[in-house]
């Protein structure tokens, strides 16, 4: 990358410039990309959750946001091959519905909400996620019972209200996944089946919610080369992940996702209180 091209790619100019920063970022940037597509590759989520924090920590809320779900569109859609038959084709159906209903509350939210509360609400969602997980964790296999613990039976009232907390979320913060996964975890759905149909809610959901964006509120020219970049480091992340998943035991994983998103979160939560603070 020539200095010219670079300066024009991550400073600010006549045309707009994409991020208003450094080149120290941008590596930050498509580290963090290569990372969350990993972690997705592995999981089947996670990469909002994990990108968005990092992304909203160096960009404004709104490129922030775009950013995610226009990067998250590309992978969920790639990763999502293979695993076709193992989808609930109901479970996802209701899921998408309840997702419609929640997209418009979060396109309005997203328009009028105040960048540090964005910041904010991203953040203890992705904590509250993790604890919510480190719980349904210690709780599902009691010493001794050998039992799974469940905290409530699937219904289709539920799979709409969890589609809906998901659409709301995907358009304000650009994270439809912790809402579903917390209601597949909870609700003891089996581990193949939260996989195919997350992945292919987010393919669904992320499309959505990125023409909604696109046709509502406007996605610049240089929000969509900033994505083009860096989608090829969440391709090479998201191969990456795969033989990692394969390999990689349900236990190891469980822990590592709890303190990926526990790290996240805390994270994001403190440079909102910072932000706050000094504002």
């Amino acid at each position: 990358m020539s200095a010219g091209f670079s300066s024009w790619l991550l400073g600010t100019n006549a045309l707009g410039g994409m991020f208003g920063m450094a080149i120290g970022i941008f590596i930050v940037l498509a580290a963090t990309t290569f990372g969350a597509a990993l972690l997705y590759a592995i999981s089947g989520f996670g990469f909002a959750v994990l990108a968005a924090p990092l992304f909203l920590l160096f960009l404004d809320p709104a490129r922030a946001i775009q950013l995610v779900i226009i990067i998250s569109t590309a992978v969920s859609i790639a990763v999502l091959r293979g695993l076709l038959q193992a989808i609930a084709p109901w479970l996802l159906l209701r899921l998408a519905l309840g997702s419609l209903v929640g997209l418009p509350l979060g396109l309005v939210a997203f328009r009028y909400a105040d960048p540090i509360l964005v910041r904010a609400a991203a953040g203890a969602m992705i904590f509250g996620f993790a604890i919510l997980m480190a719980v349904s964790r210690r709780q599902s296999d009691p010493p001794g019972k050998g039992n799974h613990w469940t905290a409530f039976a699937m219904n289709p009232g539920l799979d709409l209200a969890a589609g809906a907390i998901s659409g709301f979320a995907s358009a304000l913060v650009g994270q439809p996944g912790p809402p579903v996964l917390i209601y597949l975890l909870l609700a003891g759905a089996a581990p193949r089946t939260v996989r195919a149909t997350l992945l292919a809610f987010f393919a669904l959901s992320y499309g959505v919610t990125l023409a909604s964006h696109a046709a509502t509120i406007g996605i610049t020219a240089s929000t969509w080369l900033a994505a083009g970049i860096l989608i090829p480091f969440a391709f090479l992340g998201g191969l990456a992940g795969r033989p990692i998943g394969d390999r990689l035991g349900a236990d190891t994983f469980a822990l590592l996702a709890i303190a990926l998103l526990a790290v996240a979160g805390a994270y994001t939560l403190g440079a909102a209180a910072l932000a706050f603070a000094t504002a």
